[in-house]
């Protein structure tokens, strides 16, 4: 990158980070990412011999390109090309480009895809495949039934603290995407498994700074993300579910849940955590599919050929 008001590329990326953090008010992790993504693009116009302040769309277009051709997944392509246009509306806003060249920059068009969900009974096969005579049983039988019930991602998880819990009005407070606090319900039986968690948390020696973090190891340091996903993956394959698990599924099953029972899609919303409603209607494709089955196997005009089928086998 050339110098641009006497700013040089490293400037210009401390500049863009900033933005992200107070104006964005991302996560760190979510910083990282984006700052990646910048970095794919910059090491790919470096090696065209191209200024990153004078690229065109036909070079974002050929960068994107670029990532299909080294393996990488439409997914993927989707995120980094989200944060290719994220940097370019900064250096339009911040004055280091006169017009935008990503803004008719396309994603890939991807597939739908509907999330795995799990029944209640598998989310109980889950629990009780946990062995409550390990330190740790009562905890992962709370972790489990907290990422159910509340619908909660798994950073989210993680980071949950005791002074954020409202139990005795049935309410935690949950720091989402873009640092947002909700208020999410939490039931009766996530409840009853958190006490019985604390009466075991309270037996660790919990290390200096840890104190307000509700979930904790043996060593008393607060939980990662990778340690949760290693646990429930365990759990699916102990309860003998054949299913693709992770902590995400259970926020899905969480939704789906609700969405069954007759829950308002804008209530899911809010208890997701969903900054726009596009999001949250992927269960109302996991709904359709579901009242597809009711509908072919109670419906009347499909009883008797159900029967005759049975008959012929």
């Amino acid at each position: 990158m050339k110098e641009n008001s006497k700013k040089t590329q490293a400037n210009v990326l401390k500049s863009y980070r900033r933005y992200l953090r107070l104006q964005k008010n991302f996560t760190e992790n979510t910083l990282d990412a984006y700052m990646l993504d910048v970095e794919k693009l910059l090491l790919y116009l470096k090696g065209e011999h191209q200024d990153p302040l004078t690229a065109t769309l036909e070079d974002l277009q050929h960068f994107a390109a670029s990532l299909h051709d080294i393996g990488i997944g439409p997914r993927s392509q989707c995120r980094i090309l989200s944060g290719v246009r994220s940097f370019y509306r900064f250096l339009l806003l911040d004055g280091y480009i006169d017009s935008d060249p990503s803004e008719l920059l396309e994603s890939p068009q991807l597939g739908e895809h509907l999330p795995e969900v799990l029944s209640v009974q598998e989310v109980d096969a889950m629990e009780a495949a946990i062995d409550l005579s390990k330190p740790e049983g009562h905890r992962n039988r709370a972790i489990i039934e907290v990422l159910f019930s509340c619908g909660l991602r798994v950073s989210e998880l993680v980071t949950l603290h005791l002074s954020d819990l409202y139990l005795d009005d049935g309410f935690i407070r949950v720091m989402g995407k873009g640092r947002k606090e909700r208020l999410v319900p939490i039931s009766p039986r996530a409840i009853s498994e958190l006490n019985l968690w604390f009466d075991d948390r309270r037996h660790l020696n919990i290390k200096k700074g840890e104190e307000d973090f509700v979930f904790l190891n043996r060593r008393g340091s607060h939980l990662t993300r990778t340690m949760i996903f290693i646990m429930i993956k365990q759990l699916a394959a102990d309860a003998g579910i054949q299913k693709t698990v992770s902590p995400h599924t259970l926020r899905h099953s969480f939704a789906t849940c609700l969405l069954e029972g007759g829950a308002d899609l804008r209530a899911i919303q809010a208890m997701l955590g969903h900054e726009s409603i596009g999001t949250t209607e992927i269960y109302t494709h996991i709904d359709t599919s579901h009242l597809r089955e009711e509908i072919l196997l109670h419906h009347p005009r499909n009883i008797k050929n159900n029967e005759l089928n049975e008959i012929s086998r």
